[in-house]
């Protein structure tokens, strides 16, 4: 019985997705457990630190600053842009040639930023004084180690997304969606356990231990889908060179992002003690329906839009690109409307443990209002741009960051300085940078392959955004009525019951308005919710064994 439950598991784990909307709906499941970890990991970290040492927190979330920045241009501009259409397309005409090209991109890249983080490594005190703005001595050299201890964490990350990279040119979505909940829980853990101990270095230890088993889970599904590593620097190879000639423009890109980044940590840091974390928390509130809507569509659809550009099937690709863009906002609208209107019970349930003061949550809650209004935009550049890397195209979107982080960089410095307008400020200006660039990658894909600006599709939008305008009347009223008359917000569990009831209240009229409307994302996300339901398709034995270099069944 275990063992026939373990292999059904197995089967399930490894399971191909077959649509774009299937592939995301599964991210979205894993994105979700993911997210409530996600929120108990930050809630974990203001309980214990907030309170009695918050420049201490300052410090460790301005450590991920030079380790992220590192990984981000050496690994994500590969990844996001360059290897996953490479190599997806290689694939289709040579399994082998595929893995050898594999094979010398993580060699090379690996020798590469171990070259990066050691210059990081001993340089570090100077690097951290250079972006930081008011930072104390003692804060410095906190920070300084903590970010040498977070360099080992983006290594095991290095290697581990390319192994989700391998995984999801397979269209196996599952597995690397499952390992971010086990980096959570390395954090957690640390956390828990290690303070009493170890203070804030818990913390630190902590995304060494879950950065590690982000890597570990993936490891049987690659080698298992044919993945062969062999050390090679061979940057000869035609797929390599193509690689890296992609990857340029998307890392600059990044570069610029790291830019705008690194400002706004240098800006939090110029203010009052605990700025950076109210904006750390405010972004990760933020993040979260980015990732659930936005990546996982994203993610989803780059592998197909990759296939249908090889195949130069330029209908396919369009229609893949509408459907996805709407099935992204269908979702993103009523989450922008929702979290606006519930800023203040979330920020309280998400991080309002005793130790973080009211004060800090009104604060908290006015950035959430006001860095909400990027979320619809956020995500639709998740897969706008992957638009373009499936076209092999990275400079387009180099530009359009480039106006995007320079508005940012403008706005945030002069909403803060001149306008004294504090944390606040950040958050206005991410949000209106945000949406200048989602307009500008939108108008340029549409100029590249025309039929995404069409009159049906921008009645579909609008008639989304009407209903999202109906649901988030429907949250206020419904929010201000329970807390007004009939609960005791001050209680958790009654604070709970408010958001949990008003949430669903929104959703069911935004979602019979969808129906009244003829909006028709909800049917399709109704149909694969409908097939997920059967979860014995998912656990039923695939038709093919699996095999030394084959794929997985479909």
């Amino acid at each position: 019985m275990f063992k026939n439950l373990f292999i059904r598991g197995a089967r399930f784990l490894f399971h191909r997705q077959s649509s774009v909307l299937s592939a995301a709906v599964i991210l979205m499941i894993t994105y979700a457990g993911s997210m409530v970890l996600g929120i108990l990991r930050e809630r974990v970290l203001v309980a214990h630190f907030y309170s009695c040492c918050s420049s201490s927190l300052d410090a460790y979330i301005a450590a991920f600053r030079l380790p992220d920045m590192i990984f981000q241009l050496v690994v994500l501009g590969a990844l996001s842009a360059a290897f996953i259409p490479v190599f997806s397309e290689q694939l289709v005409k040579d399994e082998k040639l595929a893995y050898r090209i594999s094979s010398a991109v993580v060699t090379i890249l690996v020798v590469f930023y171990l070259f990066l983080a050691g210059i990081i490594f001993i340089f570090t005190e100077k690097f951290s004084l250079l972006i930081t703005g008011g930072f104390t001595r003692e804060q410095i050299h906190l920070m300084s180690g903590l970010t040498r201890i977070m360099l080992f964490a983006q290594g095991f990350f290095l290697i581990s997304d390319f192994l989700s990279a391998i995984i999801q040119s397979h269209r196996r979505f599952i597995i690397p969606a499952v390992a971010p909940l086990l980096y959570n829980l390395g954090i957690i853990a640390g956390v828990v356990f290690l303070a009493p101990i170890m203070g804030i270095w818990s913390a630190a230890v902590g995304v060494v231990i879950g950065a590690f088993l982000h890597l570990l889970v993936q490891v049987p599904l690659v080698f298992r889908l044919g993945f062969s590593y062999r050390f090679s620097l061979d940057y000869r190879l035609a797929g390599v060179k193509e690689i890296f000639r992609l990857m340029l423009p998307r890392s600059l890109g990044l570069a610029i992002y790291q830019v705008e980044a690194t400002v706004a940590v240098f800006l939090a840091t110029s203010l009052p003690a605990g700025s950076l974390t109210i904006f750390y928390l405010s972004q990760k509130l933020m993040d979260l329906p980015v990732r659930l809507f936005g990546t996982s569509i994203g993610q989803a659809a780059l592998p197909l839009l990759s296939e249908q550009k090889a195949k130069t099937d330029e209908t396919a690709f369009r229609e893949t690109l509408i459907s996805s863009l709407g099935e992204i906002l269908y979702l993103a609208l009523p989450a922008t409307a929702a979290i606006l209107i519930l800023r203040i019970p979330l920020v309280r349930i998400a991080f309002g443990a005793k130790t973080f003061p009211w004060q800090a949550t009104i604060l908290t809650g006015r950035v959430v209002a006001l860095i909400s209004l990027a979320i619809f935009s956020q995500s639709m550049t998740q897969l706008l741009v992957r638009g373009f890397y499936a076209r092999h195209n990275t400079k387009t979107p180099f530009f359009i960051a480039l106006v995007s982080v320079t508005v940012n960089i403008l706005m945030g410095t002069g909403f803060i300085y001149i306008l004294s307008w504090g944390v606040t400020g950040l958050a206005l200006a991410t949000s209106v940078s945000s949406f200048i660039q989602a307009s500008l990658l939108l108008v340029f894909l549409e100029k590249q392959i025309g039929g995404l600006l069409t009159k049906e599709t921008m009645i579909d939008w609008l008639k989304m955004t009407l209903a999202a305008i109906l649901g988030g009347i429907t949250f206020w009223a419904t929010m201000k009525f329970l807390d007004l008359f009939i609960l005791d917000t001050s209680k958790t569990f009654n604070l709970l019951f408010l958001t949990a009831v008003t949430t669903l209240s929104g959703l069911v009229v935004y979602f019979f308005t969808g129906r009244i409307l003829k909006i028709k994302e909800g049917n399709r996300y109704l149909e694969v919710l409908s097939k997920i339901r059967k979860i014995n398709r998912f656990f039923s034995p695939p038709p093919e064994i699996i095999g030394n270099g084959q794929n997985l069944a479909s």
